[in-house]
Parts: structure tokens; C-alpha cells; sequence
């Protein structure tokens, strides 16, 4: 029963963790990592520009939460091995 809250922290950080994820994977679908571009094509380059930012913001979040998801897996893994642990003696 003391496990059940941590878990569901875990399961609603992870599953955001997946969902931030899969929208950084769809960014850099369209992120092109080279660009030849002509005056005429200038507005390509402002949208890569914007989808890097995009990117780059989303980068800090997915490591603290990816942190944080395997941090708490491994505390509530603890907490288990110790409640197992006591109820053999």
C-alpha cells in the first residue's frame, strides 16, 4: 500500500517523459541537418531556426524528467526490496 502513490508519481512522470519524447522526435523529423538555400528560400531557414529553439527548450525538461523517472523507479525498487526483506523476518 506505501508503494501505491509512488508509483502512480512514476507512471504520470514517465508518461510525460514519453509524451515530450515523441514530440522531439517529430521536431527533428523536419529539422534538415544541412541547407542549401537561395535568397527566395529564406523563409526555410527562419523555420529551422524556430524548430532548433523548440528543440533546444525542450532538452533540459527531457533530462530532468528522464532524472527524475529513473531516480524514482530506483527509490520505490529500494522501498520494495526493504518492505520484502522485512516481512521474511
Amino acid at each position: 500500500m506505501t508503494l501505491l502513490w509512488p508509483l502512480v508519481a512514476w507512471g504520470v512522470l514517465t508518461s510525460v517523459l514519453i509524451i515530450l519524447l515523441i514530440y522531439r522526435s517529430t521536431l527533428t523529423m523536419q529539422e534538415d541537418s544541412q541547407l542549401f538555400l537561395t535568397e527566395s528560400e529564406s523563409h526555410m531557414e527562419k523555420e529551422q531556426i524556430e524548430i532548433m529553439k523548440k528543440v533546444h527548450k525542450i532538452g533540459p525538461v527531457v533530462k530532468w524528467l528522464g532524472a527524475s523517472s529513473a531516480l524514482l523507479i530506483l527509490v520505490i525498487g529500494g522501498v520494495a526490496l526493504y518492505q520484502g526483506l522485512n516481512q521474511v523476518q
